[in-house]
């Protein structure tokens, strides 16, 4: 494994262990040229996902990505990155386990979505109004008033899909 910090071409594994959810090995590493420490994950990979973009523009799928997004949602709550990080191996498993290599970025959205109104109302506003493309403030209003009305919780990522229109 390249060293992050001065690029040499080799480090040490100083220890391994599994997440927390078993879904990846953490590697603790150490560079023998520069003294450096630094993090790795491994994780299975099933297969190669190609992202198909609403205008049909095609593009690798990025795990990275879909970890930012997320992140960037759920900023500032009170949700710790394990959870995240559960949240997103869980996408990622069901994307790749779906059988597919080409996923339309609609189905990665309503995934993360599904996800996301377990996690935190907030963090699933947050997440719906950038993908969803929220225009006006009764676009808000609609979801967050889906959310405390108790008898609509199972219809929460449909109502969120539907707020565009």
């Amino acid at each position: 494994m390249r060293c992050p910090f001065c690029a040499h071409d080799d480090s040490q594994v100083k220890d391994s262990r599994p997440t927390e959810d078993g879904g990846a090995i953490r590697r603790r590493r150490q560079c023998p040229a520069c003294g450096a420490r630094f993090t790795t994950f491994e994780r299975v990979h099933l297969r190669d996902l190609i992202v198909v973009k609403g205008n049909s523009r095609r593009e690798a799928f990025d795990r990275d990505k879909l970890a930012r997004s997320v992140e960037l949602a759920c900023r500032k709550r009170n949700i710790g990155p394990e959870r995240i990080e559960r949240l997103v191996t869980g996408v990622v498993r069901r994307l790749e386990s779906s059988g597919d290599t080409d996923i339309d970025s609609s189905r990665i959205g309503e995934a993360v979505m599904d996800g996301l109104a377990t996690l935190d109302h907030v963090a699933y506003i947050r997440y719906a109004s950038v993908y969803k493309d929220f225009r006006e403030a009764k676009d808000f209003k609609r979801v967050a008033e889906a959310l405390t009305a108790p008898e609509m919780a199972p219809e929460l990522p449909l109502l969120a899909l539907k707020a565009k229109t």
